[in-house]
């Protein structure tokens, strides 16, 4: 793409019988582009976003220089144009995020600079076998999550929420990426905070935590019901996580000591949830000294009718909870739902860079993982508008159709009467709503 895009008008001329057709075209010089739904994205970025990111993080400059609102609006047009790297925004988006009258678009290493820039020193823990762990918290940055989620009105302040926690795993070769449990490579990012992907998910978990439901209910965000996965049933990090949410649901891991309660168990309800047959059966008991909690235990039947020695013909799960009023089977659906994390993952790694890490140290790494979970939640408060449905578009839509969708449409920008006005060629008319915005 260029500045000056080629208009082919083909023209047929008649000719006699034993002549072929000929086309003629004509080449006409315009500052078009084919990403004029760009434009209108980058003004609401700037007029919800700007403000708070600035506040947030600080100015970058006083004079001339970016200020970190452009640098990460240009990251995000990276993607919303159906890039892959953050190369991109100079290589093949620099000339026509340029034709905007009024906002800045950066280089790639402007970007690159601000993300070392936006690093700080990581936070190291000890193990009790002497091993040292690196963990990069980023409380700026998490912040700045917080303030946007609150800025666009997705989250709103003394409102409560249900809360969703997993370390998900990231393979990546970099210089500092260690050999993982999965047996490769890699970091493991907390879906709300980002830890060191070289430990046990467990270890230092509760501090985790903490710091996360901290700074939700310093912005007066607070939490009605926690999920979580094996790696959070221990009970320093239960403990702290019932303090701070209403109630918890967490896969309990295998205990020895229950084993014996379980299988003496009468009285399942047989229960079909998403086409599978379950028996579901509720107990109180008591995990650790002295605290007793509810367990619901749902088994399934071996399809191959194999025995385990453990759990003979029954597969058995378990889940740990503070909430004494549900149905079983209600706590077991809730709880499944949970899956919705993972393809939150699929989503970053295709659709916002996290499969193209690019630097080669975890703490710039996970600024640019920060930067661009913002910009995911900017997204998906774009495609929640009503408007997106005359697109064809829909809450579930991923980046990659937005951009076919909406983003993809022929422009040019005009200035008439010392006005800045955007020419949209397009026979959809759902653009005049859509694009209903003063550029002042």
């Amino acid at each position: 793409m260029s500045e000056d895009l080629l208009n082919l008008v083909l023209q047929k001329k008649k000719l006699n019988k034993t002549s072929l057709d000929m086309e003629k075209i004509q080449i006409k010089s315009e500052k078009l582009t084919s990403f004029g739904g760009i434009f209108p994205i980058m003004e609401k970025f700037d007029r919800m976003l700007s403000r708070t990111i600035d506040s947030t993080l600080g100015l970058r400059s006083k004079v001339y220089g970016y200020q970190y609102s452009e640098i990460i609006r240009s990251l995000m047009c990276v993607y919303f144009c159906g890039g892959s790297c953050v190369e991109d925004v100079t290589s093949h988006l620099m000339e026509a995020l340029c034709l905007h009258p009024h906002l800045r678009t950066c280089s790639a290493d402007t970007i690159l600079r601000a993300i070392r820039e936006l690093t700080t020193p990581n936070l190291t823990y000890r193990s009790d076998s002497g091993k040292s762990y690196d963990f990069y918290v980023a409380p700026d940055l998490n912040n700045l999550l917080v303030n946007a989620l609150l800025a666009t009105g997705q989250l709103l302040p003394d409102n409560e929420y249900d809360f969703d926690f997993d370390h998900q795993f990231i393979e990546t070769e970099k210089f500092d990426a260690k050999m993982t449990y999965k047996k490769f490579t890699g970091y493991s990012p907390g879906i709300a905070t980002v830890g060191d992907g070289n430990t046990n998910a467990r270890f230092h978990q509760e501090d985790t935590l903490k710091r996360i439901f901290e700074r939700l209910e310093n912005a007066g965000i607070h939490i009605n019901r926690a999920r979580m996965d094996c790696g959070s049933c221990s009970e320093a990090i239960v403990e702290m996580v019932e303090k701070h949410c209403r109630h918890f649901y967490i896969r309990a891991n295998r205990c020895a000591s229950l084993y014996d309660d379980i299988f003496a168990l009468r009285g399942w309800k047989t229960e079909y949830i998403n086409g599978n047959e379950f028996e579901i059966c509720s107990i109180i008991a008591e995990k650790w000294a002295g605290k007793a909690y509810r367990l619901v235990i749902q088994r399934q039947r071996s399809i191959n009718k194999e025995l385990d020695l453990w759990e003979g013909e029954y597969t058995y799960r378990c889940i740990l909870t503070n909430d004494y009023t549900s149905t079983d089977r209600d706590i077991v659906e809730y709880y499944n739902k949970r899956g919705g994390a993972e393809r939150i993952l699929d989503d970053m790694n295709n659709g916002f860079g996290w499969n193209r890490l690019p630097k080669s140290f975890m703490a710039e790494n996970t600024v640019f993982l920060l930067l661009t979970a913002l910009i995911r939640n900017f997204y998906r408060h774009l495609i929640s508008d009503a408007n997106m449905k005359s697109f064809g578009l829909k809450c579930t839509s991923r980046i990659k159709t937005f951009v076919f969708k909406y983003v993809s449409v022929p422009a040019k920008w005009v200035k008439t009467a010392r006005q800045h006005i955007l020419n949209i060629y397009t026979s959809n008319d759902a653009y005049m709503m859509a694009f209903k915005f003063d550029f002042g």
